[in-house]
């Protein structure tokens, strides 16, 4: 146990004396106020990791001084000291706010008792602070802003998942895969009231069925061949919190209908018992499947699905959003830098351009495995086209025959209208084999302006792969 600070708030300066005798033995630090007031001031000014407190003082009781604590800083643990036993006292002193209480008169005399209350409460405390730091820490990093994009249909979904996400009504998350479909389960829990509480995933594509429902609802002992234990489901682990199930669409017709009324009522059964269990949790489901072409071919039942789609989302593919790559590049440079001494990677416009004309067929996972690979592989800080994979390159070069069709999120008119001019230019010079006056009567521009468009445009051989 690592030494702490522990504070002890009594008139009585015998007291002071004879807690310190026995925390000194364990090598705590002990400090002593004499009323609220100064152990006000000392909470304030200096880390303290525990305050011992009697109910009462001069000026305000202790009961009144753990609300106070409380109020400031909830991880900070306190032990409060009655100069009488009871199921009252003890409970006054638990409905204040306080970790535990101790009796004056007995239990303050055992300094073993003392010294293993003490323990016990500073761990919780650290616990406590540590499971605040993570909640912090995640509501950061699945906040809104985390979802990167500029374009219209991610605004949108933004827009969506902002205004449902402190409600406890089910959620259909539909899109390709690799388009963030758990990124937006993650942003939707934590930054409801539910956040606090547990965010518990199951695959359900990833499990066999006979395994499935045991990891859903749990086990008994006894329930079927290795059953040894009991063991407790991904529902009640869930309990109070958000449970995220992706793939929905893989499940069997027999899960289908203990998953549905679960959703009806709260309700199951562990496999292997009778005892029903109720629980009060959120579900989101992800698919990248058509549910209502399953519901025709009899492989979703249509009553489930309907339960789960109450508010559906839709994950956009990335090809359906060239415009945010460059936002979504530089997103994923500044987070493969993070917690690392080196500074975030930069990125050539060509590299950077090369990247926007993919198709991404993995969609933004398949971007940020890109990414992260670059960033290892890059020795020089610098991301550079001839740095690319050799595919993403040729792709770019053949690139822009076809100008794209204009679809309902329209186009980035200049960008697209560039991109095509760079790539006929690229073409021409390829069939010409860098002759740049003959690729220039091909084009039916003057030598001139083609060599400035070459140069403004930093076109070289390697962009043609």
């Amino acid at each position: 146990m690592r030494k702490s600070h522990v504070l002890l708030v009594d008139d009585e300066e015998h007291y002071y004396s004879s807690v310190k005798r026995a925390l000194r033995r364990t090598g705590h630090q002990v400090s002593w106020a004499r009323d609220a007031s100064e152990a006000m001031a000392q909470v304030t000014a200096e880390p303290v990791e525990l305050v011992l407190c009697d109910v009462k003082m001069p000026g305000i009781s202790g009961l009144e001084l753990v609300r106070q604590i409380r109020e400031i800083q909830p991880e900070l643990p306190c032990i409060v000291i009655t100069g009488h036993g009871g199921a009252e006292a003890s409970l006054d002193a638990l409905r204040a706010g306080a970790y535990w209480y101790l009796e004056k008169g007995s239990e303050l005399g055992h300094p073993d008792v003392l010294r293993r209350l003490v323990d016990q409460a500073i761990e919780h405390g650290r616990l406590k602070a540590e499971n605040r730091h993570l909640q912090r820490q995640l509501q950061g990093r699945y906040s809104f802003e985390s979802i990167a994009g500029a374009s219209d249909v991610v605004h949108e979904m933004l827009r969506m998942i902002e205004k449902i996400a402190d409600t406890d009504s089910t959620v259909l998350i539909t899109g390709e895969s690799g388009t963030g479909k758990e990124l937006v389960a993650r942003a939707l829990h934590y930054n409801s009231s539910r956040a606090e509480r547990m965010f518990v995933t199951v695959n359900c594509g990833a499990i066999p069925e006979e395994l499935l429902e045991s990891e859903l609802f749990g086990h008994v002992k006894g329930a079927f061949t290795n059953a040894v234990n009991h063991r407790e489901g991904r529902f009640a682990l869930a309990n109070g919190g958000t449970l995220f199930l992706d793939e929905i669409g893989d499940m069997s017709p027999k899960l289908q209908v203990k998953l549905l009324r679960v959703l009806q009522d709260g309700t199951f059964e562990p496999v292997g018992s009778s005892r029903t269990e109720h629980v009060d949790v959120r579900v989101l489901a992800a698919t990248n499947q058509d549910l209502e072409q399953a519901i025709q071919a009899k492989r979703f039942r249509e009553d489930l699905y309907y339960r789960l789609n109450v508010i559906p989302i839709h994950t956009p593919a990335l090809r359906e959003r060239r415009g945010d790559v460059p936002l979504l590049v530089r997103h994923f440079l500044q987070h493969a830098a993070e917690g690392t001494v080196r500074e975030p990677t930069d990125i050539s416009d060509a590299a950077l351009d090369c990247l926007a004309t993919h198709d991404w067929p993995g969609n933004v996972r398949e971007l940020e495995n890109l990414i992260e690979r670059l960033v290892i592989l890059c020795s020089d800080g610098r991301i550079e086209l001839e740095d690319l994979p050799p595919e993403l390159r040729r792709a770019r070069a053949g690139a822009g025959t076809h100008p794209p069709r204009v679809g309902e999120e329209g186009v980035a008119f200049n960008e697209v209208v560039d991109r095509f001019e760079s790539d006929l230019i690229l073409q021409a010079l390829v069939q010409t084999h860098w002759n740049k006056n003959q690729a220039a009567k091909l084009l039916g521009l003057n030598r001139t302006t083609l060599l400035e468009k070459i140069k403004k445009k930093g076109l070289t051989p390697d962009q043609a792969g």
